[in-house]
């Protein structure tokens, strides 16, 4: 099985990226922005070079833009040309806790605590014992109306595993202002599922290589990229399961006052959002900008023959 992990970065190999380049049973695939250090550099992994992505795709480079995360797109589709299997993408604050990746569920049948709610979005962190937070990308009109009180065992068969990170969680600024966290989830509470789609991030999450094909970070929307492709990617059928802590996130420093501004996109139209794909998931086309769609046009031609 071919396993590669694939993340951006604009510092120099932290402690997280030094772990995970020792992982002899991955690969890792690392791209550079303009802001990278010249001489960043790997003892295993593949260091992919502003130079080189432009040699690869340079209209899909264009399509996307610098010093922006989205240059991780490049690297999901230099997995896609390494046939993986599974795709870990992660970012390089997040320090890999020992036995990280081995416990994958993606393609195996799997016991998990099954939710189900009449809401149009389920909130995986809800269900933990910090349950006060909310994901990132959750839409807010429906924190104070999250329901957990229906649940049972059930088997799913997942193509993306988004495992939970201790430290400072993944939540957007609102929650992240009002109560700044230090976060140890109870691994008993994992793994989890729902009956209605829930967001998911681009940090500790494991995806199958059949659905690279639709697994798109949307440039030009700002902290919404991972959230709204893992909303359009569940739309189109895959089948999610949030598992429990495998890193710790020591977060790099963030403005939350930029990050709230860079949010505001989804506590406007997330909800609509998730409504809409029930029925449609193209319908993610109109809350798009335009510049986002064509690259999303652009990327979808390495996938011609699939």
């Amino acid at each position: 099985m071919k396993k590669v992990i694939v993340t951006t970065t604009i510092n120099p190999p932290t402690k997280a990226i030094r772990r995970f380049d020792q992982m002899e049973e991955w690969e890792l695939v690392v791209i550079g922005d303009l802001k990278t250090p010249k001489d960043y550099n790997l003892e295993r992994g593949v260091y992919v070079t502003p130079k080189m992505q432009e040699e690869y795709d340079k209209e899909l480079s264009d399509a996307i833009g610098w010093n922006c995360i989205q240059r991780r797109n490049f690297g999901l589709l230099w997995a896609k040309e390494r046939g993986a299997d599974i795709v870990a993408v992660i970012d390089d604050d997040n320090i890999p806790f020992e036995g990280w990746g081995r416990e994958l569920m993606i393609g195996k049948p799997t016991n998990v605590i099954f939710y189900e709610t009449g809401l149009p979005a389920f909130d995986p962190v809800g269900a933990t014992n910090e349950g006060h937070l909310w994901h990132r990308g959750y839409p807010l009109p429906l924190v104070a109306q999250r329901e957990y009180s229906k649940c049972t065992n059930k088997t799913i068969t997942p193509d993306v595993q988004a495992d939970f990170w201790n430290g400072d969680p993944d939540i957007d600024a609102i929650c992240r202002m009002e109560h700044a966290p230090e976060c140890q989830f109870d691994p008993e509470r994992f793994p989890i599922a729902a009956n209605k789609t829930g967001p998911f991030n681009s940090q500790n999450t494991f995806i199958s290589g059949e659905i690279l094909k639709n697994y798109f970070l949307f440039p030009y929307i700002g902290r919404m990229d991972d959230i709204w492709a893992s909303y359009y990617v569940q739309a189109l059928g895959a089948k999610v399961v949030y598992g429990k802590p495998s890193v710790y996130q020591e977060r790099n420093v963030h403005n939350l006052i930029k990050d709230m501004k860079q949010e505001y996109l989804g506590y406007e139209h997330n909800l609509d959002l998730v409504k809409d794909l029930a029925n449609d998931p193209e319908k993610i086309m109109k809350y798009l900008p335009q510049q986002s769609i064509k690259a999303f046009q652009i990327f979808k031609r390495h996938f011609r023959n699939e």
